[in-house]
């Protein structure tokens, strides 16, 4: 087991992250958990969120705070509003989608750490303000073991 020092954040100094109608702030980055843990906050527009995918190599949990999301893990979709937990292992297919009027936020621990990576990666990609170039989304996702199952493009009611 690899020993870290603690760490004590605030929301406020950590800077966001922006992609495809969401924005996330990474509170805890692999490298501050020794690679066992992300911890981040993600920030959903109405109707936001991302296209069905699949991560081979994370495991993630997703605790609503503000606002109600419709969750899909593998043929199911669950609601869940604030104060709900929904555990999405790793190989599952998952997707979630804002179902509220205003923003909606979850708290999300990827393990082991290090999906901040691809999501920079699509901040990066999103922030040229062109439509993604598809062999690019498939580098960054299959760099970070990460498949998609939809098509790639904003979430229903998201204009760039």
């Amino acid at each position: 087991m690899t020993h870290t020092p603690g760490k004590v954040v605030a929301l406020d100094d950590v800077d966001p992250v922006k992609w495809m109608g969401e924005e996330g702030r990474f509170l805890l980055r692999s490298e501050d958990t020794g690679g066992l843990y992300s911890f981040f906050e993600v920030t959903t527009s109405p109707g936001g969120g991302p296209p069905l995918h699949i991560h081979e190599g994370e495991d993630e949990a997703f605790y609503v705070v503000q606002g109600e999301y419709a969750i899909v893990l593998g043929d199911e979709t669950y609601q869940a509003p604030a104060g709900r937990l929904v555990y999405g292992p790793r190989g599952v297919p998952h997707k979630f989608r804002n179902v509220s009027d205003g923003p909606s936020k979850l708290l999300v621990i990827a393990t082991p750490g290090g999906v901040e990576g691809f999501f920079e990666g699509l901040s990066d990609i999103m922030a040229k303000g062109l439509p993604p170039d598809p062999a690019e989304m498939i580098e960054l996702a299959t760099r970070h073991d990460v498949h998609g199952l939809e098509p790639v493009g904003p979430p229903p009611g998201v204009h760039r």
